[in-house]
């Protein structure tokens, strides 16, 4: 389960956030298996390389002033805020959270122009706002210092948010999202792209088949895929379409695809884990360079996954990420 929050966002929009409750945990488990295909177990399912800057034996702390106690001297949760990626929402985080370890408030937010938040007709969908927005919601709803964990274009809201707000930022989770420029091309394959839909969809199974097997980006069928999209539809007299104005994520891809963001990574001085998919778009190389431009930056890898890692994979991931928050949210003794 999850409780919906109402918060405002930057220039007074209405956004939605969704805090994971523990009842909902099981329910998110027994789920997973429907999502993640089946496979043998790896050896190792998660591969993780960290780098450590700091003096020898010494574990990299977070910035940003101490948590205050909790009341009673009862364990407080250590707050968590996840950002999907461009077209996701908050609830396909919910397979990732519902596995990992206890301690955390896990708290997913529907991005400006997606899932139940506002989508402003004239936006804008900038860096800076969907930044802003980030920014919004850690101070209103009380969770700085917090762990940023962010998918793809809301890793990158994530570390920004982290370079520019060193304050409300104890440590970062990146998945799956590069630091290069992805320039002119790419966006106009997004555009080719979006004009090929078959939109609107005649049914759900359509779009399941669409998006996990006929679309001509799926390589080989990825029900997966297709169940991920499925979650992003809405029913409309005509049919299914997207919750999102596919205009509105290109205007949103635009203003950031045609940058590379390595100056904004390494101004970013909390612990952080790069975490990619095998098969994901952030190649392994490229991924190790972005670890060794972080102060205090570490890696790990998922074998089997592709881009949507904690969506396809979640106990692989929360495999990844769990020794990393749990190195970081420890206090010092």
């Amino acid at each position: 389960m999850a409780r919906r929050l109402d918060v405002t966002g930057a220039d007074g929009i209405r956004l939605a956030a969704w805090e994971f409750t523990a009842e909902g945990e099981a329910r998110t488990r027994a789920g997973t298996e429907a999502r993640t295909p089946a496979r043998p177990a790896p050896a190792h399912p998660a591969v993780s390389i960290a780098r450590q800057p700091t003096a020898t034996g010494e574990r990299a702390r977070p910035a940003g002033p101490p948590a205050p106690p909790a009341p009673d001297g009862a364990a407080e949760a250590a707050p968590v805020l996840l950002l999907h990626g461009l077209m996701g929402h908050a609830a396909h985080w919910a397979p990732a959270a519902g596995l990992l370890a206890g301690g955390h408030r896990t708290i997913a937010l529907d991005q400006r122009g997606h899932g139940a938040s506002e989508k402003p007709p004239g936006g804008p969908f900038t860096r800076e706002a969907y930044v802003a927005d980030a920014a919004a919601v850690v101070e209103r709803l009380g969770l700085g210092p917090v762990t940023l964990v962010g998918h793809s274009m809301g890793a990158l809201t994530a570390w920004q948010l982290a370079a520019e707000r060193p304050d409300l930022v104890r440590a970062l989770v990146i998945c799956d999202m590069r630091a290069s420029a992805l320039g002119a091309a790419s966006q106009r394959a997004w555009q080719d792209w979006f004009r090929g839909w078959p939109a609107p969809f005649p049914s759900l199974d359509a779009v399941h088949r669409w998006f996990g097997a006929d679309d001509p980006w799926v390589e080989t069928p990825n029900p997966a895929r297709g169940a991920f999209f499925a979650e992003v539809m809405a029913e409309r007299p005509d049919g299914w379409h997207p919750v999102f104005d596919p205009a509105q994520m290109l205007t949103s891809r635009e203003t950031w695809v045609h940058d590379a963001h390595w100056d904004s990574l390494a101004q970013v001085r909390c612990p952080t884990l790069v975490v990619r998919g095998l098969d994901g778009e952030l190649g392994r190389a490229e991924a190790q360079e972005m670890v060794r431009v972080l102060p205090h930056g570490a890696y790990a890898e998922i074998p089997d996954a592709g881009h949507l890692l904690h969506y396809t994979h979640p106990e692989a991931w929360a495999e990844a990420v769990d020794p990393f928050l749990t190195g970081v949210l420890t206090p010092r003794t």
